[in-house]
């Protein structure tokens, strides 16, 4: 049986066209093609990666936020209490009035100071600025080195300035090693980030991260599979383009630069609107679209990444919603675009901290 489904996943017409199969993409003297075997160094290249961020953090990321005037919280001492702690793991950490009445009798304790012991466990479990500064600095370290390494390894390639030539030789494209490199990396940075995320930050789209993170793996090695090389970088390049500048806008906010981190907000949201609702849907999904039926006819593959790319650009359009909410609020109000806490507004505190988590692609 297992035989049966590897060979059916496998089979030549899913992942390429008509009348080709995969032993004419076997490596040749002057050919090398990616292979789905590459993929295995993308495990331990990941946890290589959450060495680097640890050292990275702790002696770039540290300094520079000590240097900003950011500290580590100091929490006031919370004392044990078995039947509270219970709760509040197991239920609920905002107990109603009702439960507190209760969990005063059983605890011996006043409601009073029942609400004080949440109160503070909640603080405990608050992730303080610095680590939220050092996440960023690191994300905004790989996003930065990503974006320039996509323009080092493209800069010089026809398909960078005409999309058309993207599709020249399909799929018998000889794999660049430039080209190597940067699926390699963008893909364990995501593998990294999939580990990590049960130790990071926790926000509100705790799942959506998960999957979010899992469908750039999926995307990424379908594209690297089926040799969809090309294309692939330069998505993965329109991407960081903007999430460089949205790192940045949250350093500043996190050092309290309230006008370098709105500076740096608006410019974050033109360059996301301008890469990926314009030139992500009618330079990318068009050259995706339109260009592959001129030399094959379309077989599954060639579905399957242009439907997961629509959905990439619908998450886009939703982003984009958000953004020009956000902007709107601290443009004609007082508050800075990346500390909306929703006192004022809880619709839109939670428009926030989908942006926070959802703005990764």
């Amino acid at each position: 049986m297992f035989n049966t489904v590897y060979e059916w996943f496998w089979w030549d017409r899913i992942w390429l066209p008509v009348n080709l199969t995969w032993a004419d993409l076997e490596d040749r003297e002057d050919r090398v093609y990616a292979k789905a075997s590459h993929l295995y160094v993308i495990v331990p290249y990941a946890f290589a990666f959450l060495l680097v961020r640890y050292l990275f953090e702790r002696w770039v990321a540290t300094p520079l936020a000590v240097s900003s005037g950011i500290r580590q919280r100091v929490h006031l001492k919370l004392e044990a209490n078995p039947i509270l702690e219970r709760y509040y793991t197991t239920q609920s950490r905002n107990p109603a009035q009702d439960d507190i009445g209760g969990l005063s009798k059983k605890s011996s304790l006043s409601e009073r100071q029942v609400e004080r012991w949440f109160r503070r466990r909640r603080s405990q479990d608050r992730p303080g600025v610095l680590k939220k500064f050092r996440e960023a600095s690191w994300r905004f370290a790989f996003y930065l080195a990503a974006f320039i390494g996509g323009i080092v390894a493209l800069y010089d390639k026809e398909w960078f300035y005409d999309t058309r030539e993207v599709w020249t030789g399909f799929p018998k494209q000889s794999m660049l090693p430039s080209q190597y490199w940067y699926y390699i990396l963008e893909m364990s940075f995501y593998g990294s980030l999939l580990f990590s995320i049960t130790f990071d930050v926790k926000r509100k789209d705790f799942r959506e991260q998960i999957i979010h993170h899992l469908a750039t793996l999926v995307l990424l090695s379908f594209s690297w599979c089926a040799n969809y090389i090309r294309i692939g970088t330069l998505v993965m390049l329109v991407h960081d383009a903007s999430d460089v500048l949205l790192e940045s806008a949250k350093l500043f906010n996190y050092a309290k630069r309230e006008k370098a981190c709105k500076v740096l907000f608006v410019l974050f949201a033109v360059v996301f609107m301008v890469t990926r609702l314009i030139i992500f849907p009618f330079w990318l999904i068009y050259c995706t679209w339109v260009y592959p039926i001129q030399h094959y006819p379309a077989f599954f593959g060639y579905y399957f990444f242009n439907v997961m790319l629509v959905v990439l650009l619908c998450l886009h359009v939703f982003w984009a919603y958000l953004i020009l909410c956000m902007i709107r609020k601290f443009i004609f109000g007082t508050v800075s675009p990346l500390r909306m806490d929703g006192r004022s507004d809880p619709h839109l505190r939670d428009k926030t901290e989908h942006l926070r988590g959802g703005l990764l692609l």
